[in-house]
């Protein structure tokens, strides 16, 4: 029957393409055949086993692999010099993961906190230079910013972002910053002048605390878990109105909330009854924050 790829380059071609605009569909077509491979979270592939399933040279898997682990599609496991799915592709698809066991068993925890505070509490997954709302709750908050499952937000403007930030390695994290700058040049300008006092402030902490720039009188708390099979963070967070909770509130009685939140998600997410990749995510603020 052939690949997708092939098929597509034999007959999905428009008349007057050029080689060009050939190459540039079998590349992108080949890359889903890659992605393909993955038919589960909990799927761990080699380069020599997705060669195999996508009759495909080598070489050419190596060049998509490596590209599709720089876009956060996939992830590379070091130790086990093999791929999995990344954050970005679990992203991708949150908005049609609504609704799902695992949705319901964060929301579950979400909302135990929504209980407290007025305020939205999301869970979210770093895609780029974005955060993406896998889960959320809310007990009649009054903030009027729409949220949905699989709702995109600048990280520039809230906590969860520069939480995350924060979290990287200072390498890493400057890196980050450096293709921002490139990238998305005004959401860096916000960003790069609080890092460093975001690392300190999580080292001591747990958490980071942003007031004002997702909107005025919007503050937020958030709190860093580092997942293992995505190398990277994801996130929990609260919105809140600052009038309603102010400095002394957000850290006296909020941010106990939330680190207590991300201990309860990542003993929830290491449970059995979850399965695939994303039971395996640990809470990172023991390694954070002491």
């Amino acid at each position: 029957m052939g690949r997708r790829s092939e098929r597509l380059g034999k007959s999905g071609q428009l008349p007057g393409e050029g080689a060009a605009e050939r190459d540039v569909i079998q590349v992108v077509s080949r890359a889903f055949d890659v992605l393909r491979c993955f038919d589960s979270q909990e799927v761990c592939l080699g380069n020599h086993e997705i060669a195999t399933r996508c009759a495909l040279p080598r070489s050419t898997v190596t060049r998509l692999t490596h590209t599709l682990t720089r876009m956060g599609q996939l992830v590379y496991l070091p130790e086990e010099q093999k791929y999995r799915i990344g954050p970005s592709a679990v992203a991708m698809s949150s908005s049609m993961m609504k609704g799902s066991r695992f949705g319901s068993l964060i929301r579950d925890r979400l909302e135990d906190v929504a209980r407290h505070l007025a305020g939205i509490v999301g869970f979210a997954i770093p895609d780029r230079f974005h955060l993406v709302n896998f889960e959320f709750a809310s007990s009649g908050s009054a903030i009027d910013i729409p949220e949905v499952a699989g709702g995109r937000v600048p990280m520039a403007v809230t906590a969860g972002g520069a939480a995350y930030v924060a979290a990287l390695e200072p390498e890493a994290g400057n890196a980050f910053i450096a293709e921002m700058e490139r990238e998305a040049p005004d959401d860096a300008r916000l960003l790069k002048p609080r890092l460093e006092a975001n690392r300190q402030f999580l080292r001591r902490n747990g958490y980071v605390v942003v007031c004002g720039l997702l909107s005025p009188g919007v503050s937020g708390v958030a709190v860093p878990l580092w997942a293992p099979q995505y190398q990277t963070f994801v996130v929990v967070s609260v919105k809140l109105l600052t009038a309603m909770y102010g400095e002394t509130r957000l850290h006296a009685e909020v941010a106990p909330l939330m680190v207590e939140l991300g201990r309860a998600v990542a003993v929830l997410l290491q449970g059995p009854q979850c399965g695939g990749a994303i039971a395996d995510l640990e809470c990172g603020v023991s390694g954070i924050g002491g």
